[in-house]
C-alpha cells in the first residue's frame, strides 16, 4: 500500500520544490511556513487485471451478470471513453481495449451478432484511426473499423440522433444506435471523483443541444437540471456500466523521481533533474511538449466496477477519494498551483491559455471535498507561460473565443447571452468538428463557465512567468517571479499571508477542515 498524502510545512531544511510550469518544471523556494500538500503515493495496480475484469462482468453491483443479458438476435452497442481520459503508458495495453475485448468474448459466446462500437467523444474531437487502434488493440480494431462498426460519436449528425424521454419537455437527443440498442455497455475510465454515471452517458453520446443542457451555463445555474436529463437516459436505455479506476502514478521511467518528495531525491535523481532541466531549456517548445508527455502516463488500473451506472459511479468515486484525499487544516490566504504541460483536451496538441486556465482553476483548484484551499476573497498564484499558441487542427474555436470573445468580456453570463448562440450554430465549427479532428465550437465556452466559479471565489489571480497580454486577455495579472506575485496580491491578503501549495501532479483531493 502506498504512503498517504500529507501536509508539510516549509522550514529552513526544506529544499526547493518542484513546480509544474507548462512545458517544463522549475524548482521554487517557498516562504517559511507554507503548507505543502503532497498527494498520496500509488498503492500499485491490480496484479490480475483479466481476473478483475471477469469478476466485475460476472458479479456486477446491483445487476445481473453481463452474460445473463446477452442473447441471440439482440442489438448490442459498446461505447467507450475517448482519449481525454488518460491513456496508459505505451508499454501497457489500454484498459478500455481489454474490457471491450472481454465483453465481445461473452457476446460471441452468447450468439450475439449485431454489435457496434462507438467512441463516446461528446463535443470532443474525433479520434484518429491510429488512436482508435491504440485504445482498442489490433484484433478489435481490425474486426470492426473497416466495416463501419467502429465509429466516433457525432453530436451534430441529425440523421443519427434520436429523441428519448418524456414528450412534455424538450426531448433528450441521444446517439440513435445507442438509444435503439437492447443493451448499451459503457466503458469509462476514472481518475477523479467527478463524472461518471448516467450523466457521463448523456454528455458523451448526446446531441450538442443535449450536452449543452448537461454541461452549459444553464445547467450550472439550475440545480438538478443535469440529473433530470441523465435520469431520462437511464430510464429509456438499458445501460451496463463498466468503470476502470486508475492509480495516481503519473510519472514513470527516468522521470519517476518527479513524483517523489524532494528531500528523498537520491544523487542519481538530482543528476536526472539537472540533465532534464538543461535539456528542456535547449529544446524547442514543440519537442519539449512531446518529451514531457512521454514522461507522463504511467497509470495502472487499481479497480474494475460494473453494474448500474449510478451504482458503479458511486463505487468508483469512493475508490478515488480513498486514494487521493489529503486532509488540510484551514483555508489559506494564498494558494499556489503549477500547471503541467498536458491537459485532458490537449492530447497530441497544445495547452493553449484557455486550457491552462481550465487546468488550474477548474482542475487543481476545484479538486476538493467541499471547500477550496483558498479562503473566499483570497489569492491564487499560478505557474504557466500562457503562450498564445493554439492548434489550428484541434482548437479552431478556441482561437476565436480567445481573440473575439475574451477581448470583449470574461463574464460568463454575457458570453452565454451574446456569443454562445454563434459558437453553437456556426456551420464552419460544425464542419471541422464533423470532418476533421476539431473540438466542437461550444467546448471553450463550457470550460470557461467552469473557470468562472474559481474566479468568483478568488479576489486575485496572478500568473508567474506568463505572457502578460494572454493573462490580461483572460482577466488575470502576470508577474515575472513568485516574489513579484506575492507583492501584487499583498494589497488584498496582506504582507504575511498564509500559503498553501498543491504539489500536483499527481492528482489530489483536498479535504479542508
Amino acid at each position: 500500500m502506498g504512503r498517504p498524502g500529507f501536509v508539510h510545512w516549509v522550514d529552513e531544511r526544506t529544499p526547493p520544490l518542484v513546480v509544474s510550469n507548462g512545458e517544463g518544471f522549475r524548482l521554487e523556494r517557498l516562504p517559511l511556513g507554507t503548507k505543502i500538500v503532497y498527494p498520496p503515493e500509488s498503492s500499485g495496480g491490480l496484479s490480475d487485471v483479466p481476473g478483475a475484469i471477469d469478476l466485475a462482468l460476472d458479479a456486477p453491483l446491483d445487476a445481473e451478470p453481463l452474460t445473463a443479458r446477452l442473447h441471440p438476435g439482440m442489438r448490442l452497442t459498446i461505447a467507450f471513453d475517448d482519449n481525454t481520459r488518460p491513456v496508459p503508458a505505451m508499454r501497457q495495453p489500454d484498459i478500455r481495449g481489454r474490457i471491450v475485448e472481454a465483453v465481445l468474448t461473452r457476446a460471441a459466446a452468447a450468439g450475439v451478432e449485431d454489435v457496434a462500437l462507438i467512441c463516446a467523444n461528446g463535443l470532443h474531437r474525433r479520434l484518429t484511426p491510429a488512436e482508435l487502434h491504440r485504445l482498442l488493440g489490433e484484433r478489435v480494431y481490425r474486426s470492426f473499423f473497416a466495416d463501419g462498426l467502429l465509429t466516433n460519436h457525432d453530436a451534430e449528425d441529425t440523421d443519427n440522433l434520436t429523441p428519448i424521454g418524456g414528450s412534455d419537455a424538450e426531448p433528450v437527443m441521444l446517439n440513435a444506435r445507442a438509444a435503439a440498442s437492447d443493451l448499451l455497455v459503457y466503458v469509462h475510465v476514472v481518475v477523479t471523483p467527478r463524472g461518471g454515471g448516467s450523466a457521463q452517458v448523456t454528455s458523451s453520446l448526446g446531441s450538442s443541444g443535449t450536452i449543452d443542457a448537461v454541461l452549459g451555463l444553464a445547467a450550472r445555474d439550475q440545480a438538478g437540471a443535469a440529473d433530470s436529463l441523465a435520469a431520462q437516459v437511464a430510464g429509456a436505455v438499458p445501460i451496463f456500466a463498466v468503470d476502470a479506476v486508475l492509480d495516481n502514478d503519473v510519472f514513470w521511467g527516468r522521470a519517476d523521481f518527479l513524483g517523489r518528495r524532494e528531500w528523498e531525491w537520491r544523487i542519481k535523481d538530482r543528476a536526472a533533474w539537472a540533465a532534464m532541466h538543461r535539456g528542456l531549456a535547449l529544446t524547442p517548445v514543440r519537442t519539449r511538449r512531446r518529451l514531457i508527455n512521454a514522461a507522463e502516463g504511467g497509470f495502472s488500473t487499481v479497480a474494475i466496477h460494473a453494474g448500474t451506472p449510478d451504482g458503479v459511479a458511486k463505487a468508483s468515486r469512493e475508490e478515488v477519494l480513498a486514494a487521493q484525499v489529503v486532509e488540510v487544516s484551514g483555508q489559506a490566504d494564498v494558494g499556489v498551483i503549477g500547471v503541467p504541460a498536458a491537459s485532458p483536451y490537449s492530447v497530441d496538441s497544445i495547452t493553449n491559455p484557455v486550457l491552462a486556465a481550465w487546468s488550474a482553476l477548474a482542475g487543481s483548484f476545484a479538486s476538493h471535498t467541499g471547500s477550496p484551499v483558498v479562503r473566499p476573497g483570497g489569492a491564487l498564484i499560478v505557474f504557466h507561460p500562457l503562450r498564445a499558441d493554439f492548434s489550428p487542427l484541434h482548437h479552431p474555436s478556441y482561437v476565436d473565443f480567445f481573440e473575439e470573445v475574451l477581448s470583449v468580456t470574461t463574464d460568463p453570463q454575457r458570453i452565454h447571452a451574446d456569443f454562445e448562440p454563434r459558437f453553437a450554430a456556426d456551420p464552419w465549427y460544425a464542419h471541422l468538428y464533423r470532418t476533421t479532428y476539431a473540438f466542437h465550437g461550444l467546448h471553450p465556452l463550457h470550460l470557461w463557465y467552469q473557470v468562472a466559479a474559481a474566479v468568483a471565489h478568488c479576489g486575485d489571480i496572478v500568473w508567474v512567468g506568463a505572457n502578460r497580454s494572454s493573462a490580461e486577455r483572460l482577466g488575470f495579472r502576470a508577474a515575472s517571479t513568485f516574489a513579484d506575485a506575492l507583492e501584487i496580491v499583498a494589497s488584498s491578503v496582506g504582507r504575511s499571508p498564509t500559503l498553501t501549495y498543491l504539489h500536483t501532479p499527481p492528482q489530489l483531493v483536498a479535504d479542508v477542515r
